[in-house]
């Protein structure tokens, strides 16, 4: 009797799993949709919320309605904890932290009203989209992108430091030059803030030289920018030339046997000796 009752219950914990978990199935890919339809009207909800004249007028509705959210979201989740065989290893896994943090903040929200526009966490849980749509072609692609920028990293943070001690110079110099004719160059801090802007190229306009020699320095600043763009762009794309050479060295067939997975500087292949 006991064994039996045990048996129904992992059936149901599988159906359960199927279910949520798998999008393969009819049920599954209907309960993924529903989800990704709530976390949609949920996200809507806290950007309603944060127009003055829109949560004046309907506060109540928007109140009520993100709480009939939560309350789902809350039972979607103690239903996932359910459903696996491991719930700790769940919990603490990238989707199982993501899906917590989009429920935590309603609930803070009694304590702490502000906390509530933390809500936006959810629309992390769109990344499902990849899994229910048949996406998941596109991961291998974004982790290349990811490995070119690990792999690129000291040198980028390197040429950080450097357009940094640029920016500061550039800045020391400008305020020494404007500072007497030009009260918004009223420190260096703020100088060097005007440096940075002007050297990526955003240039607010909110501060500006009114001096010659200001002026000329501003130039130099503007066309060493131009230069700058370019530098980390071409770090990332020798490294992305790389990891796709890599790649396809990987999965290179050998012309004898057949067989993938060598080495990047492979030479020869290892499970035949034949050359590649």
């Amino acid at each position: 009797m006991e064994q039996a009752a045990d048996t129904n219950k992992e059936h149901w914990r599988s159906r359960l799993f199927n279910v949520i978990f798998e999008s393969d199935t009819p049920a599954g890919k209907l309960f993924d949709v529903i989800l990704l339809a709530l976390i949609f009207l949920s996200i809507l909800l806290v950007m309603l919320q944060s127009i003055p004249s829109l949560d004046s007028k309907y506060h109540e509705i928007f109140y009520h309605a993100e709480w009939v959210i939560t309350v789902l979201f809350t039972i979607e989740y103690a239903l996932r904890l359910i459903a696996v065989k491991s719930p700790i290893k769940y919990a603490t896994s990238f989707y199982g932290i993501i899906d917590l943090l989009s429920i935590l903040p309603t609930f803070l929200s009694i304590l702490l009203p502000q906390t509530q526009y933390l809500l936006v966490i959810r629309s992390l849980r769109l990344m499902r989209v990849f899994r229910i749509f048949k996406l998941t072609q596109f991961v291998k692609e974004g982790m290349s992108i990811v490995l070119a920028l690990k792999a690129s990293a000291r040198r980028i943070l390197v040429f950080l430091a450097t357009v940094f001690i640029i920016s500061i110079i550039m800045g020391s110099i400008v305020y020494v030059v404007e500072s007497p004719y030009n009260d918004k160059f009223n420190s260096i801090p703020q100088s060097v803030y005007w440096s940075i802007v002007t050297i990526t190229t955003v240039g607010y306009g909110d501060i500006s030289p009114v001096t010659p020699v200001g002026k000329f320095v501003a130039s130099l600043i503007m066309l060493l920018g131009y230069a700058i763009i370019a530098v980390p762009t071409g770090i990332v794309t020798v490294e992305l030339t790389k990891t796709a050479r890599q790649e396809h060295m990987h999965n290179k067939s050998c012309p004898n046997c057949s067989k993938e997975g060598h080495d990047s500087d492979a030479r020869f292949c290892k499970f035949c000796g034949h050359s590649l």
